[in-house]
């Protein structure tokens, strides 16, 4: 397979192309050309020298000495596992933009990492970089570096003009990181990567001559070929792209704005270092917001004496790569460069004293921030313990390191970034939610609906299936369609005495087919007229309870809450085991009652939502998260809202099973998810396999991101009343009490059984040891394969 590598080195142009190639992936794949969405910044620091700590590494988090092996690790992983799936749908290449590639790695070192890494999985291997004239290129690189802080002035890279060897000239200026007062060599320093000869020269060292093109940087050049052209003519197919969007990849900054914004950087780094305080990247970019004014932008035609230093060097390349012609030509000659005065008297220290009070306040102690980075490097003793191995494999033992290692990078990187789990999210005060909500009488259907109808799936659910039924039945649903397969533990019989009694109509699915029962079962359910007749479909599994947050806790008082909504996120609170280990009678909803933090980005199973959507005929399809397939017709009158009624069709309207951090809300509603219950009904579960990824075992990963229990929420009892009234009910009827107690044996006694077996004993002892809390666990289960 062929691997085309658009190695920047301007990042705004990496991402150009990337968004491009994700609008046109369908064009590209017919040609037999794959853009996966592969982490290119990890590519990059799966390279980079482990000291080369610069502002991408630092704020993702991937400051770890571990960093480089780990990544390595990983990138080998995923070429592993996605290649051959690749080639199965007859991918031939695979075209991938990292402009960190470019602009970061300069040691002949890194570069023979990445070929080391990439050549063992790629045939032939092409580079690229779009390059434009220098000086046009420096005002960009200036600015951008200004915003992330830069304190020195552009005469820095004019006294280099002068020298021979820029390349080498500006690596030689480097000193060291301080990251926590913003000092970073690729801000504050000339770009090496300007000398597009050495660039050439050092790509062309590792990876051949012949193998690495330059090209023009412009997507939207007037004179020859854009970059775009002369990429699709690389990559030998046509160009069907049509005519590129006519926003500009760059937006140029008034100069007297940077000279505000550079002086701020200098008083801001200065204060900082002087109080030993590390001042939020926010907090930074908004006291830049505040000293920005109009004025024209530097204009490159004024660094002259930079387009004059690579003048030579540019007429070499361009009779290697004519399409440069262009690209290459310096502008008209401008007034020399000096720096714009900042106008009307500006002074940074007087900007600095307006924001001192808010600078004290919001920043943290550099100090507290190295006891923290202590105190995470010692918390991740406690992964050497959870992987000891005392196996002779070496095998296994080496994959035993790769994973601890991993667990270790993911946890620091997670401490010092936005993926920092908490539970500070939402209007909703948890504990002042206590009140007992009342018992409501069953609504009365108009004729022809059945109302708010619940389609599940299950296989040997019996003790867990009248709490369900009763519980949604007191808060607003009507109806319920249940499927099963391959049940042993009484499951059907206690849903065939419900049928019997008029609650729920069950069908069996034993001869299911495809890829999983479910979807099998869900696909037959649009045939019902129970589903084609509701009023609003809600697809949840009986460990899953909808906690409506709002009024009295009914479905109704939801949708006054949400009256234009058609389709309702329900994203996951994850419950964990709460030291429960024995299966016992007791209801669900008040044995386990401790939680995932509201605010945890990853694992992204964490804030996996289910679908309640209004029967209007939008969708085609129902699948085990949302429904699919939208009628074009309904695209303009669906209106999709989160937890928290907040509008999300835009993020949701097509795709998508899963909240982020812009959509996420749990104000309303919330779909309590008890995944494990006990510990004994979690081996019960590993035994009886899963009901969508029937192919996929649920072992002690499954535990780690499932036993959540860092939290408590005890919204979901003011139900127990009515949950109570109604259940006791329903068990009023013999025949479903003894379906029930039945049941309840089974499973006590296959509990019993499992305990006696070595493999399941021994799953039931590591379970019960793993004592981590939420950091620890996103940084575990993010290490972990989780899905294997």
């Amino acid at each position: 397979m062929k691997l085309t590598l658009l190695i920047g080195p301007t990042e705004k142009a990496a991402m150009r192309f990337r968004n491009l190639f994700k609008q046109k992936a369908g064009v590209l794949e017919k040609a037999g050309i794959a853009v996966p969405d592969w982490n290119h910044v990890r590519l990059y620091a799966a390279c980079a020298e482990a000291s080369e700590v610069g502002i991408l590494r630092y704020r993702r988090g991937l400051d770890n000495p571990l960093v480089q092996q780990t990544l390595t690790a990983e990138f080998h992983t995923l070429f592993k596992k996605s290649l051959p799936d690749l080639k199965a749908n007859k991918i031939k290449h695979v075209v991938l933009a990292a402009a960190q590639l470019g602009n970061l790695l300069h040691h002949p070192d890194e570069l023979k990492r990445l070929h080391a890494l990439l050549s063992g999985h790629f045939d032939t291997i092409q580079i690229i970089a779009h390059v434009d004239e220098q000086a046009r290129l420096l005002t960009q690189h200036y600015t951008t570096a200004v915003l992330e802080g830069r304190r020195t002035p552009l005469t820095h890279e004019l006294e280099l003009a002068q020298k021979k060897d820029w390349w080498g000239g500006a690596l030689a200026l480097r000193g060291a990181n301080e990251p926590y007062f913003g000092i970073f060599n690729d801000v504050h320093h000339p770009p090496f990567w300007l000398d597009y000869c050495a660039l050439l020269e050092h790509w062309e060292k590792t990876f051949s001559t012949g193998n690495v093109t330059l090209s023009p940087l412009d997507l939207t050049a007037l004179n020859g070929k854009d970059g775009m052209q002369v990429l699709c003519d690389t990559l030998n197919i046509k160009n069907k792209f049509g005519k590129t969007e006519a926003d500009r990849l760059f937006s140029p900054e008034p100069a007297a704005s940077l000279t505000r914004m550079r002086h701020m950087n200098d008083v801001l780094i200065r204060y900082s270092q002087s109080r030993d305080i590390i001042i939020p990247r926010d907090l930074w970019s908004q006291i830049h917001k505040n000293t920005r004014i109009p004025g024209p932008p530097i204009a490159p035609g004024s660094l002259a004496p930079v387009s004059e230093h690579f003048k030579a060097d540019n007429a070499k390349l361009v009779k290697r790569f004519p399409e440069l012609t262009s690209a290459l030509k310096p502008d008209e000659l401008a007034q020399p460069w000096e720096e714009a005065d900042p106008q009307m008297g500006f002074r940074a220290t007087q900007y600095l004293a307006a924001y001192a009070f808010t600078i004290r306040k919001q920043s943290s102690s550099v100090a507290e921030k190295r006891a923290e980075a202590e105190a995470a490097v010692a918390a991740t003793h406690k992964f050497d313990t959870l992987l000891t191995d005392d196996s002779a494999d070496k095998q296994q033992k080496a994959a035993n390191k790769r994973l601890l290692n991993q667990v270790k990078v993911n946890h620091q990187m997670i401490m010092s970034t936005q993926f920092k789990p908490h539970n500070d999210l939402g209007a909703v005060n948890e504990e002042d939610l206590a009140a007992a909500y009342s018992v409501v009488p069953p609504r009365t259907l108009p004729k022809g609906s059945s109302g708010n109808v619940i389609v599940g799936c299950m296989k040997n659910e019996a003790p867990y299936i009248i709490e369900w039924i009763a519980y949604h039945r007191a808060m607003g649903v009507d109806n319920f369609l249940i499927y099963t397969n391959d049940c042993s533990d009484g499951t059907d019989e206690v849903l065939g005495r419900l049928m019997e009694m008029g609650i729920v109509q069950h069908r069996n699915n034993d001869n299911w087919k495809g890829n999983s029962p479910q979807q099998h079962a869900l696909n037959q359910s649009l045939k019902e007229p129970l589903i084609q007749n509701a009023e609003w479909i809600i697809h949840i599994d009986v460990d899953e309870f909808m906690n409506v947050r709002t009024g009295n806790g009914t479905l109704d008082d939801f949708f006054a809450a949400v009256p234009d909504a058609t389709n309702v996120a329900m994203t996951w609170r994850l419950f964990g085991h709460n030291d429960v280990t024995q299966l016992t009678d007791d209801f669900v909803i008040d044995q386990f009652d401790t939680c995932a933090p509201k605010y945890c980005p990853k694992p992204h199973t964490v804030w996996g939502f289910k679908t309640m959507f209004r029967n209007i005929g939008a969708y085609a399809k129902i699948s085990c998260h949302r429904p699919n397939k939208l009628d074009e017709a309904f695209e303009k009158k669906i209106k999709w809202v989160n937890g928290s009624g907040q509008d999300m069709t835009r993020d949701a309207a097509h795709n998508g099973w899963r909240s982020s951090k812009k959509n996420v809300g749990y104000d309303l509603l919330q779909l309590n998810h008890y995944a494990l219950r006990s510990a004994e009904s979690f081996l019960i579960k590993r035994q009886r396999g899963r009901a969508l990824h029937v192919d996929r075992s649920i072992g002690i990963n499954y535990w780690i991101r499932m036993d959540w229990s860092d939290f408590r929420d005890l919204t979901i009892k003011r139900n127990l009343p009515r949950l109570r009234a109604e259940y006791d009910r329903l068990m009023q009827d013999d025949a479903l009490n003894s379906a029930h107690q039945t049941g309840l044996a089974w499973h006590k006694a296959k509990a019993a059984e499992l305990h006696t077996m070595p493999e399941f004993a021994d799953l039931y002892a590591q379970a019960l040891s793993v004592k981590l809390n939420e950091t620890e666990r996103v940084a575990y289960a993010l290490s972990l394969d989780m899905e294997s």
